[in-house]
């Protein structure tokens, strides 16, 4: 069964201090800390497992807008300042390096190159969207693990584990481990990639 985490999740040690929106991890840092300056905490992007340092400087609005203002999308470029392509289709113009016969392969598709390109990456995506997806939670694993359990006996076995997807030999390097780090990785495992 897959699932969607919550967005962020922090920790005091090896044990979970919460889980929830990053203002709501932000602000939950900051009363700890202002109780117990010397905790030690670290923060994650569940959608990443890569560790974060929120800005907790100022009152809890101000970390607010600011956690706001890191969320929203960059603006659309002023009209008649467009770079090159279709940007109101959303296509974007990148440079690709290919050998000649490669080149003179996709001049020869009927299309073109950019169309020809477009159905090979579409057809690509369709056909490992399962690799892709478990390569992207086996990444998100890795980097919490390796981020919180690096100093952790068998750290190394289990991460070989979980890169041969061997999730049974991943669950026995660590069952010696806290019990939120391995419920937070089984978590990060389920979840949609």
């Amino acid at each position: 069964m897959t699932s969607t985490p919550p967005s962020h999740s922090s920790f005091i040690g090896h044990e979970l201090l919460i889980s929830g929106s990053a203002l709501d991890n932000a602000l939950c840092i900051k009363r700890t800390l202002a109780n117990n300056a010397s905790a030690r905490i670290l923060s994650f992007d569940n959608r990443s497992g890569q560790q974060l340092d929120f800005d907790l400087s100022g009152s809890d609005e101000q970390i607010a807008q600011r956690l706001t203002q890191a969320s929203e999308p960059e603006p659309e470029p002023a009209p008649g300042k467009r770079g090159r392509g279709r940007p109101k289709l959303g296509v974007v113009a990148r440079e690709v390096t290919l050998l000649p016969r490669h080149w003179e392969w996709l001049s020869a598709q009927p299309g073109g190159a950019s169309v020809t390109l477009r159905k090979l990456v579409d057809a690509a995506r369709r056909n490992n969207t399962d690799l892709d997806q478990t390569r992207q939670r086996q990444e998100r694993a890795y980097n919490f693990l390796s981020a919180i359990a690096g100093d952790l006996p068998g750290f190394e076995d289990a991460t070989r584990a979980l890169f041969r997807h061997d999730l049974k030999a991943l669950a026995t390097r660590t069952t010696e481990w806290p019990a939120a780090l391995r419920s937070h990785l089984q978590l990060l495992l389920e979840a949609e990639a």
